[in-house]
């Protein structure tokens, strides 16, 4: 049996397609959940690492797209969704081509890129996600300071948790 290009190309489609729909529940699910929603933003942007990893970085900013329009049109909280398209769910992409640099070039292209879409939430999106900073953060520079530590932080756990996907969940996956 023969097989042709277009089941190929179909894998290469479908996998993006199920993972953004993937995405898209977990970012709606962001907006039902009270306490939570940082972290479930968060995970949802964990799914674009999946399509990143599995088919490239096409297939990371198909899933990336989908969810993030998608979100944007029918999740609740329009803040969880902005969250998602701004920074959550595209860092699995730049992450992915930060990685490519030499490593101090990598670390200083992670932090543009944080400061940039920091600023993109302090200055344009601001009374959206005000309400999500402890009183103290308002109002001073410390938001940057303690959001880079925050951002450290989350990159290295992010590599960790890329890594354990690559040991444990992509071998699965091939079979």
């Amino acid at each position: 049996m023969v097989r042709s290009g277009r089941s190929k190309d179909a894998r290469e489609l479908a996998r993006p397609a199920l993972l953004s729909a993937l995405s898209l529940a977990l970012l709606y699910l962001s907006s039902l959940v009270p306490g939570g929603r940082l972290g479930m933003v968060a995970l949802a942007g964990l799914v674009p690492a999946a399509a990143v990893i599995s088919g490239g970085i096409r297939g990371g900013l198909m899933c990336y797209a989908v969810a993030g329009i998608l979100g944007v049109l029918v999740v609740p909280d329009k803040g969880c969704a902005l969250l998602y398209l701004f920074f959550f769910g595209l860092y699995p992409v730049v992450k992915s081509l930060c990685e490519r640099l030499p490593r101090w070039g990598e670390l200083l292209a992670k932090l543009i890129f944080f400061n940039g879409m920091l600023s993109v939430f302090w200055f344009l999106l601001g009374e959206l996600f005000l309400p999500f900073l402890p009183e103290p953060l308002v109002g001073t520079g410390m938001v940057y300071a303690v959001g880079n530590v925050a951002f450290l932080l989350y990159d290295f756990g992010f590599s960790k948790l890329i890594a354990l996907y690559l040991h444990r969940v992509a071998p699965v996956l091939r079979k």
